[in-house]
């Protein structure tokens, strides 16, 4: 099967599903810097959002069959990345995972180069809880439309909405604060 570029994500995943697993490189080229993107935000360590990038695209090949036709694919991989992330910080949970005092040095240490209000809201995100970072991370970094991300997360759009309304409200809190000190 010859894939053109405007071959749809889900057709190119049915072609890796029935074998054709050098389509797959088509899906990487897609997504690789938008998982990526996902993760590095949602961890906010760049060495380990590559490493678990590379994770979600051989579980892609590995668990192809798992993948139901009819259903976005975006949505589809985005649960594989949440997965991932998921298995990391179970094998890994004795760590801290995301070192908020850590972040905050690093944060100062770069807003001489860095637009200190970046570097803010960057430390506003390590404040919030896992779920409210990644809603936001899905919703207003990646740009996935609520009904994705309800999706991704089974649930309803209208509790995605109350959450990323919720989640931005504690942004804005944390940030004004941060933004005092």
């Amino acid at each position: 099967m010859n894939i053109s570029p405007l071959t749809t994500d889900e057709q190119i995943m049915e072609a890796v599903k029935n074998g054709e697993l050098q389509q797959a490189s088509v899906l990487f080229a897609r997504y690789h810097k938008r998982i990526f993107n996902f993760l590095r935000q949602y961890l906010n360590d760049t060495m380990l959002a590559e490493d678990l990038t590379q994770n979600v695209f051989l579980r892609l090949i590995k668990y192809r069959g798992s993948y139901r036709e009819g259903h976005r694919f975006q949505s589809w991989i985005y649960q594989m990345a949440r997965n991932v992330f998921a298995d990391h910080y179970q094998a890994n949970k004795n760590q801290s995972f995301v070192d908020v005092e850590k972040m905050s040095n690093h944060f100062a240490d770069t807003t001489e180069h860095d637009d200190e209000r970046e570097a803010l809201l960057q430390r506003s995100l390590t404040k919030l809880s896992d779920e409210q970072r990644e809603l936001l991370v899905l919703t207003r970094f990646q740009q996935m439309k609520y009904e994705e991300v309800a999706e991704i997360m089974n649930t309803t759009v209208a509790n995605i909405k109350v959450k990323v309304h919720r989640a931005i409200g504690k942004l804005r809190e944390v940030y004004f604060e941060l933004e005092k000190n």
